[in-house]
């Protein structure tokens, strides 16, 4: 069965590259028209956009913008009503650890900058196509976890667990709080991914090479494992489907 999103708008916050690109290039080959975001470098955002379009056939614009600040978040609902009547898909994919502190040595703006672009982003967003979304009595949101919300992470990523368990209750809340308006919201939660600027910048090798020894299935994720979930999740095979997170680990977390 092929899955379509022809006619669907998607927003995809955090889509310079990694799992935010895939998840981009998934939904563009499944017909949808797509908003990609990144907050500096302009030219390499660009780029994906037009790699994405002529890969997809579909229309792709980039949207330069921080998603923490309300102003900046809407140059993507501008950019999406471009694109359609609609905005029918809501990946809130931007996020990231920073830099890793232990809690003995908390930094209170360390803290504050990861809640901004794991949490706030995510909030912003939602609350900014949410309009739309209920005047047309439908809509899909995605929010991107982490396994780390479930294990707490690894040392030094306590602010980012946290996050990423604001994000997972986040989910849950809305989903009750839109269900009613059609709206389905969702949680995905990825597990070891590899060719992630995440694991290349805060893992060291020797994890990288022991990880595919402890997960179950035998190898390690890919940013496709992580885009082929959202892109279920985004389309009406998963019509019934709300308030859930799926876990995208190999059987590494098993809840």
């Amino acid at each position: 069965m092929e899955i379509s999103l022809k006619g669907k708008v998607a927003v995809v916050t955090g889509s310079i590259q990694g799992i935010g690109r895939e998840i981009a290039r998934y939904l563009a080959k499944a017909g949808a028209n797509v908003v990609v975001n990144g907050y500096r470098n302009e030219e390499q955002l660009k780029q994906v956009a037009r790699d994405l379009a002529t890969e997809s056939g579909a229309q792709v614009i980039p949207v330069l913008a921080d998603v923490s600040k309300r102003e900046e978040a809407k140059k993507l609902v501008d950019a999406a009503l471009q694109l359609g009547a609609t905005i029918d898909i809501l990946v809130n994919n931007a996020g990231g650890l920073v830099k890793r502190v232990p809690i003995a040595e908390f930094d209170e703006e360390h803290f504050d900058k990861v809640m901004e672009i794991n949490v706030k982003s995510a909030f912003l967003m939602s609350h900014l196509v949410m309009p739309y979304m209920k005047k047309q009595k439908s809509g899909t949101i995605i929010n991107l976890s982490s396994q780390a919300a479930h294990d707490g992470g690894g040392n030094g990523a306590a602010a980012y667990a946290a996050s990423k368990g604001a994000i997972w209750t986040f989910t849950k809340s809305l989903a009750k709080e839109v269900a009613s308006f059609n709206i389905k919201v969702n949680c995905v939660s990825p597990g070891f991914i590899e060719q992630t600027s995440f694991h290349d910048t805060f893992t060291p090798q020797e994890i990288h090479r022991k990880m595919p020894s402890v997960i179950p299935l035998g190898r390690t994720g890919t940013p496709e494992d992580v885009a082929k979930v959202t892109l279920f999740l985004a389309s009406d095979l998963s019509g019934y489907v709300t308030g859930q997170s799926i876990e995208v680990n190999g059987g590494l977390y098993m809840p």
